[in-house]
């Protein structure tokens, strides 16, 4: 179902800083390539999300680095991390390669699932652009992990849609008032979903949620969503 919500800006390429609290420089092996991110985990955390940034971006990410504070205020870990190193990332046909770009979700799932910090904890994922295709993709792997929720922000799950009717991960998807293509694109995965799911809208955001207070209202919907979930996995 569609639900409206009430929420700052930047490019959605490069900056710097990064999540409240204390945050590690890792490497995720994912097989023959190293891809750097960085691991941030809060003292009692419930879950952890993995980050899948869109076409063009990267781990610093300002707006993903945004949310994923967001989630660490909230009580839950994130990671932050590369899916294509940078010779790959030239290659244009490799940021639309949505089933090598869940592959390369699934090799840090096991990596959390392997890393003292987070072994245990519930995992779910957030995806932008063509990141919010991977992650849907990655949540339907066959024998794959246990995804415990995944939310989108202006996201492109119509890339995903032959596996959709297979997610079972409570699904979130925001999008952008004024982003109108994404929304009908938004609304016709969610029509393929068969998991719990939502379309919330964000009235006055672009794509990029560049406008004052659009970015902190996708936090808040992120956290909340992961909160509820992850949190009753946990439980």
């Amino acid at each position: 179902m569609d639900r409206f919500g009430g929420a700052a800006g930047g490019a959605d390429v490069g900056g710097a800083g990064g999540p409240d609290g204390p945050v590690r420089p890792v490497e995720i092996v994912a097989g023959e390539v190293r891809l750097p991110g960085d691991l941030a985990v809060p003292s009692g955390a419930l879950g952890v999300v993995a980050f899948a940034h869109g076409s063009g971006s990267s781990r610093l990410s300002p707006r993903n680095r945004e949310v994923a504070a967001a989630l660490n205020a909230a009580g839950v870990a994130t990671l932050l991390f590369d899916l294509l190193t940078p010779g790959e990332a030239e290659d244009r046909a490799n940021v639309f390669d949505i089933g090598l770009l869940a592959a390369r979700l699934l090799a840090a799932a096991r990596w959390l699932a392997d890393e003292p910090a987070t072994a245990g904890l519930p995992l779910g994922l957030f995806g932008a652009s063509t990141g919010a295709a991977a992650a849907l993709w990655a949540a339907a792997e066959p024998g794959g992990p246990e995804i415990g929720a995944v939310v989108s922000r202006g996201g492109r799950p119509d890339l995903a849609a032959p596996r959709l009717a297979e997610v079972r991960a409570p699904t979130l998807l925001i999008v952008g008032g004024w982003d109108e293509p994404v929304i009908e694109m938004n609304r016709a995965a969610a029509a393929l979903l068969r998991c719990e799911h939502e379309v919330v809208i964000v009235p006055g955001a672009t794509h990029l949620f560049e406008e004052p207070g659009t970015l902190e209202r996708v936090a808040e919907l992120a956290a909340g969503w992961f909160v509820r979930h992850l949190g009753a996995t946990a439980a």
